[in-house]
């Protein structure tokens, strides 16, 4: 991975990858390596590749960090792109050594570290809709979204390894901090700075990113894998605005589900009551809030 070598402006200059390293690496942080890169695609791409070709040389807690992300994926093979010096866009590999059916907390965990530094760093009342997504408040509403806005998204990815090799998966977290309404590809997305974050920078985001996962790990892997015992579940359901709202469910296969979004089940998925009373347990799918009666 190359280093940083991207065009900046004073206004969005380019990350700090020296500072990053000497805040955030072993033994002053809990990285086990940091790669800052000026531009790439995609930086899960770049690191399921990396973790493919080479499993040892990305140890758990490991992260890419790109300057500018230019063909990023979110769900569903939606893009995710970035301006330089405007985003926060990561990837990290965590390799939990418990059993594939906690895996599915994953996002969820991701989702409730990144809420964690938001807040802590913009100062922006940022919460959670299942299973990935990152939303603030916004004055206005837009379809399927109501009154929030995308300003974050989730994706993670298991990477085959080889046998009696603890598992891999990359987590990929971006942020859009500092973007103008101009700069925005969809009507449902917003920046940190337009959500009224002042002084915002990525390096002191992708800080408190790192320390709230890493204490999010630290007490599942503690628990055993278990959100529930570890309070983690409560947590992610206290952020979580998908709970106790109207929903419509795109599932896997085209089907829609229509419900009342209740509470996530022990294994993170969701679980939303139709209109005659029963309770549909949805792991995947895409997910809308809408108006009651809607």
């Amino acid at each position: 991975m190359g280093g940083m070598t991207s065009s900046s402006s004073p206004d969005r200059p380019a990350l700090d990858a020296d500072a990053l390293r000497s805040l955030l690496l072993l033994p002053a942080g809990p990285l086990a390596r940091i790669d800052v890169v000026a531009r790439t695609g995609s930086t899960n791409a770049d690191l399921v590749a990396a973790v493919t070709a080479d499993p040892d040389a990305w140890p758990h807690a490991s992260v890419l960090v790109a300057d500018q992300q230019d063909a990023g994926r979110g769900r569903a093979g939606r893009g995710w792109e970035t301006a330089p010096g405007t985003s926060l866009t990561c990837s990290f590999v965590a390799r939990p050594a418990l059993p594939a059916r906690t895996f599915g907390w994953l996002p969820l965990l991701a989702g409730l570290g990144a809420v964690t530094a938001v807040r802590a760093t913009a100062g922006v009342p940022a919460v959670l809709k299942w299973p990935n997504d990152v939303l603030v408040p916004a004055g206005t509403e837009v379809a399927g979204w109501g009154a929030v806005r995308k300003v974050g998204g989730i994706l993670t990815e298991v990477v085959p390894t080889p046998t009696g090799v603890t598992p891999a998966v990359v987590i990929g977290i971006g942020v859009n901090v500092a973007q103008r309404a101009d700069e925005l590809p969809v009507e449902h997305a917003t920046s940190l700075a337009l959500a009224g974050a002042q002084h915002v920078t990525r390096e002191a985001l992708l800080v408190a990113l790192v320390t709230a996962l890493d204490d999010v790990a630290t007490r599942w892997r503690d628990a055993g894998g278990d959100a529930v015992a570890s309070g983690l579940a409560d947590e992610v359901a206290a952020v979580c605005a998908t709970l106790g709202t109207p929903v419509r469910v795109e599932l896997p296969g085209g089907s829609e589900l229509a419900g009342i979004a209740e509470r996530l089940d022990d294994d993170g998925g969701l679980v939303v009551v139709d209109a005659a009373g029963a309770a549909h347990h949805v792991l995947a799918g895409d997910v809308r809030h809408v108006r009651s009666g809607a």
